[in-house]
């Protein structure tokens, strides 16, 4: 009784806290702002110029226009710049940063015996219960929520400690889908961003929220606008929790979505590295 409280006050977040995402593909990544588990947030350092140490802001030669002759070992017969070399260089420096952060070469397990299949930047988890099949699809495309920082003073320096955390928090779309069904039961899922923690002492609060559910033909990729879909903002919240019930028993709670997002943050940090190496190779044209 206490949790359908707990979830009851809630209710005026999610109005608030939706994202305004339309797309509707399978999964579905326009990200909302949640806090991480310490063991894979790393610091926030995606600006490509952080590594630059001069308060004054000024980037020698960066871009300088002047043009050096192609490099006589240089196979592509492209532009090579004063301003390509320096972007390079830079490159360089910002993958041996990340790859010092990096927790782990290898991706994090997920408890409760999902199977991890990768496509890219699509993650699918997969497990079997009782002749039902569960599947949770993300992209960790779009999944870093904004950095809002506060503006610091001319020659002054933010504090290492101080640097917002890099979080991965996807929307995820879990797709049940029963032996002799035609239709799969989908629930488009997302992170809000003002549940995203409690005080101790405090009800445990759903750390995830339904947004969507929809009977969707099995095996459909695309999400069909012909099938009626059915939206939480307006929806009795006895309904709401008995669907929130159908998803822990199958395995999908809040234990469930704190490893999605370590999973989902090791699987981005990964792609980010991959990302910097391919464009040093690119602008160095290796």
């Amino acid at each position: 009784m206490l949790k359908s409280v707990v979830r009851s006050v809630g209710a005026a977040v999610r109005l608030s806290s939706a994202t305004t995402s339309t797309a509707r593909a399978l999964p579905l990544s326009c990200p909302t702002l949640r806090s991480p588990s310490p063991a894979i947030a790393r610091p926030f350092t995606r600006s490509l110029w952080m590594l630059n140490s001069n308060s004054s802001g000024y980037r020698p030669k960066l871009f300088s226009s002047k043009v050096l002759s192609p490099s006589v070992s240089c196979r592509c017969g492209g532009l090579h710049t004063e301003g390509d070399k320096a972007f390079g260089d830079f490159l360089s420096d910002e993958i041996k940063e990340e790859k010092k952060i990096q927790k782990s070469k290898t991706l994090p397990k997920m408890s409760g015996g999902w199977e991890l299949e990768m496509n890219g930047t699509e993650a699918k988890l997969s497990r079997s219960v009782s002749g039902e099949k569960i599947t949770v699809t993300f992209n960790i495309n779009n999944s870093i929520p904004p950095n809002f920082e506060e503006e610091v003073e001319q020659g002054q320096q933010k504090p290492a400690e101080e640097e917002p955390e890099i979080v991965s928090t996807p929307n995820f779309v879990v797709e049940v889908t029963k032996q002799a069904a035609k239709h799969s039961l989908v629930f488009d899922c997302h992170f809000p961003e003002d549940e995203m923690s409690h005080g101790e002492g405090e009800e445990e609060s759903d750390i995830f929220a339904i947004r969507e559910v929809s009977f969707q033909p099995e095996g459909d990729t695309e999400w069909k606008e012909t099938c009626y879909t059915l939206n939480t903002d307006s929806l009795d919240w006895a309904l709401y929790d008995h669907l929130m019930d159908f998803l822990a028993d199958r395995g999908v709670d809040n234990t469930f979505a704190d490893e999605l997002m370590e999973l989902s943050t090791a699987i981005e940090h990964q792609e980010y590295i991959k990302f910097l190496e391919d464009l040093q190779g690119f602008v160095k044209c290796n």
